[in-house]
């Protein structure tokens, strides 16, 4: 049986939207869609927007695309692993290769009031699987989608078709922002053929590539298996056939007594990427029960930063820039936080690109940290 929650959320997210239809009803639409699928062309001549395909419950958009776009010509297989990101222009021209999966992790704050799986239904790049940030995490504690065991991990990524001689492209509805810390996790668990759309379906959408719309099917169904697998592994249960094998790398992640130690050590530098308010103690936190500001000897870098305003990654001189600026050195030991793990995973990107890609990510982050009233804390009022 599907995971209870993420059946619920994805009833949730179809009903504005679509009709749903009878069990049997999906399964000839989900057939024809295959069939139109294998005859479609994704790169469209068209103009316009329009409608290319529809049948009840199920849409398929096609957005104008330009045929004099250049399109760089090398497969994911040659792609290196140095660069954390790929274009969109590379996405759309390697869109249909076989061991290329690409999975849209959009991942929202509670204020922005906006839900992923709504938005994933309503309009996805072609072939896309939906990442359950929430979903693929840690059962055994309340601290919000913490990494999840190894064996969780490989079961959800087997569920949603993924193995290890694939190259992974992961995007999100703002830009670059929740598929960093998806690139992150891949990482964490041993897949280094991983990379984040750099500007994310926003700029494939500027760029009037296709996108693709389904209240159900097989992306759907894989979504559920995936939490459904991880509550089987939580549970004890087998948790179905495992085609994602990991490799932990414990050097990518980092405990709360790891950060208490390093206040004293100075082991590595230390950046947060929460907002400079937040990081001084002069806003509150978003979630109650936690108090402001930021670990004793941190340096604040926004994640924001490391972005232009096209929500792409900066290039390597600039991202330099920034992290001169604060006097961090690139070469030397880091570890990154934020407010629950997701965007000092932004950071990590950042710095990747800058030639260091051995950033720890501290998973809890102030989450964890704010809310342990034995841990200390400095805002610009003094040190808790």
């Amino acid at each position: 049986m599907a995971s209870a929650s993420f059946v619920a959320r994805t009833v949730f997210a179809s009903r504005s939207v679509f009709q749903l239809s009878s069990p049997s009803s999906i399964f000839h639409k989900v057939q024809s869609l295959k069939f139109a699928f294998s005859k479609r062309q994704w790169n469209s001549q068209a103009s316009f927007f329009r409608l290319s395909h529809r049948v009840t419950g199920f849409s398929v958009f096609r957005m104008a695309s330009s045929l004099s776009r250049a399109q760089p010509s090398f497969s994911p297989a040659s792609l290196s692993t140095n660069e954390p990101v790929v274009s969109v222009e590379w996405l759309h021209a390697n869109l249909r290769e076989p061991d290329l999966k690409v999975l849209d992790a959009s991942w929202y704050m509670p204020g922005d009031q906006r839900n992923p799986l709504q938005e994933y239904q309503v309009a996805h790049i072609p072939g896309a699987l939906f990442f359950d940030l929430d979903g693929i995490a840690d059962r055994t504690t309340n601290l919000p989608h913490m990494l999840p065991s190894e064996e969780a991990f490989a079961a959800a990524a087997s569920a949603l078709g993924i193995e290890n001689k694939d190259g992974v492209v992961v995007y999100d509805g703002k830009g670059i922002f929740s598929a960093a810390r998806v690139w992150w996790m891949f990482r964490v668990f041993g897949h280094d053929r991983v990379w984040v759309l750099d500007g994310g379906l926003p700029r494939w959408r500027a760029s009037e590539y296709d996108v693709e719309s389904s209240a159900s099917g097989d992306a759907i169904l894989k979504a559920s298996a995936a939490s459904d697998a991880i509550e089987k592994v939580y549970k004890g249960q087998a948790a179905g056939p495992i085609t994602f094998r990991t490799k932990f790398q414990t050097h990518l992640v980092w405990t709360l007594e790891q950060v208490r130690n390093n206040i004293d050590e100075k082991s590595h530098q230390h950046i947060d990427a929460r907002s400079k308010a937040r990081f001084d103690g002069v806003a509150p936190e978003p979630r109650k029960g936690i108090r402001s500001g930021h670990v004793p000897g941190s340096k604040c870098i926004p994640f924001a930063e490391m972005l232009n305003d096209s929500q792409t990654l900066l290039s390597v001189e600039d991202l330099k820039k920034k992290f001169d600026q604060e006097e961090i050195s690139v070469e030397s030991p880091i570890v990154t936080s934020c407010g629950t793990g997701v965007t000092a995973c932004v950071l990590a990107l950042g710095l990747h690109r800058l030639g260091n890609g051995d950033v720890a990510v501290y998973d809890g982050s102030w989450t964890e940290w704010g809310a342990n009233m034995e841990t200390p804390v400095v805002s610009t009022s003094g040190e808790a």
